[in-house]
């Protein structure tokens, strides 16, 4: 027994070591990518290429889901010149990825305004029958992708809406370079180095011990609530943030707070989602709603919460005129935020 569990053990190592090679690999290879623009170069020639248009990704439909095609460069450049474009637009791509394999994966907005164009952008209609798919709002189409091309799309996405909207040398004026990767951009004036940024945000599921606090804003979907969410201000650590969005929104004092996981998230413009458990002091759970940042808040219990994450949103409007209680969908970080709530409860019911 002890000899089988010894193999068994070093069976396990070498799989981890070999896992953990491929992933210290992969992740050299994109440093040398983000680093080198001649590598970066020669990985195109062998890559594949997401394209969007005007910040909507290319997608095609497959049994109720989207599909994220890919193209060649050849495909690319065969694409480019029918349209009466030069190849020298790929120059906007940005790099987003790769497989294990270092295949590398760029994204291309095609309905951007690029130095390169003989017009601003090509016509989306054309595109769309040239290349047999449509081009989608990312937000109408994030969760009906793959856990992969979700998380790509949403990279390329916030990639390509940064170099967008930083085009130009916030000191002196003058236009910016991106290297061929897109990890950064150079004014060539001063040589001040611009690098992606994301905003980090906290979203934060507030519980009382039996229950637990969801809300919603009126921009979300009818009978949707979420945990509270709220940006980071200059200076604040994210404990601090915590308790100020929860005093501010729900007028409730934090007693504890617990850190669950982080995700990024596309929308508005790039963000760090940073998701903790909180939990207020006792006695102290009447809600004050503050109507500048929801619509309202509440305390549901374990089995409403329970009920609602076997649900499918959106909803149509019942009978009565109000819609199902229901939760963002499973590839939102609030969801897997509420459901570990829902599963500890469920754990510490159980008799020891």
């Amino acid at each position: 027994m002890s000899l089988y569990c010894g193999i068994a053990c070093r069976r396990k190592f070498f799989w981890c070591y070999r896992l953990l090679s491929t992933y210290v690999t992969k992740t050299r290879y994109l440093f040398e990518l983000k680093e080198d623009d001649d590598a970066c170069k020669k990985a195109q020639q062998t890559g594949a290429f997401y394209l969007f248009h005007s910040l909507a990704p290319l997608l095609q439909t497959s049994a109720h889901q989207y599909l994220a095609p890919r193209h060649s460069l050849l495909e690319l450049e065969r694409l480019l010149g029918k349209f009466g474009q030069d190849a020298q637009r790929i120059e906007d791509s940005v790099l987003i990825g790769c497989s294990e394999q270092q295949e590398a994966w760029f994204a291309l907005d095609l309905g951007l305004d690029s130095s390169f164009s003989i017009s601003a952008s090509l016509h989306k209609p054309e595109m769309e029958t040239e290349l047999k798919g449509s081009f989608i709002e990312l937000r109408n189409a994030l969760f009906q992708l793959n856990a992969r091309d979700a998380s790509l799309l949403s990279t390329a996405q916030a990639l390509l809406r940064w170099h967008d909207a930083h085009q130009f040398c916030s000191r002196s004026g003058q236009p910016t370079k991106k290297n061929v990767a897109g990890s950064k951009r150079v004014c060539p004036s001063n040589n001040i180095i611009y690098y992606p940024q994301m905003a980090p945000v906290v979203i934060t599921l507030v519980s009382d011990g039996t229950r637990c606090l969801l809300a919603r804003q009126s921009s979300f979907p009818k009978g949707m609530y979420s945990a509270l969410a709220g940006f980071c201000d200059i200076g604040e650590s994210v404990e601090e943030t915590i308790r100020r969005e929860v005093a501010e929104e729900v007028g409730l004092e934090v007693e504890s707070l617990q850190y669950y996981a982080s995700q990024h998230w596309p929308f508005p413009s790039g963000s760090l989602m940073i998701a903790c458990h909180a939990t207020v002091k006792p006695g102290q759970t009447e809600i004050q709603v503050n109507l500048r940042e929801l619509e309202t808040a509440a305390w549901f219990s374990h089995d409403d919460v329970a009920t609602a994450l076997k649900r499918k949103g959106p909803y149509t409007q019942q009978q009565n005129g109000t819609f199902p209680f229901w939760l963002p969908p499973k590839l939102a970080i609030s969801h897997q935020l509420i459901k570990e709530w829902v599963e500890k409860q469920i754990c510490s019911s159980l008799p020891a």
